[in-house]
């Protein structure tokens, strides 16, 4: 099942609306690079388990 992080699930200063989906791992991935880059987080194992934590199933669309 693919996951999907949304950045509308947690407000930030910079309005930020960016959704990544994918199979798990690469979406952890992909958002913690992002949470570091756009959101001045430190990427680390405990940001990528929190990431992780978070995620959600994604709904198909033809569902």
């Amino acid at each position: 099942m693919r996951k999907v992080a949304d950045c509308r699930d947690f407000p930030s200063e910079t309005k930020c609306t960016l959704a990544i989906s994918g199979e798990e791992d690469e979406v952890v991935r992909a958002a913690s690079e992002h949470a570091a880059s756009v959101h001045g987080h430190t990427d680390s194992p405990e940001l990528r388990e929190q990431i992780r934590s978070m995620l959600k199933d994604e709904v198909p669309q033809h569902a």
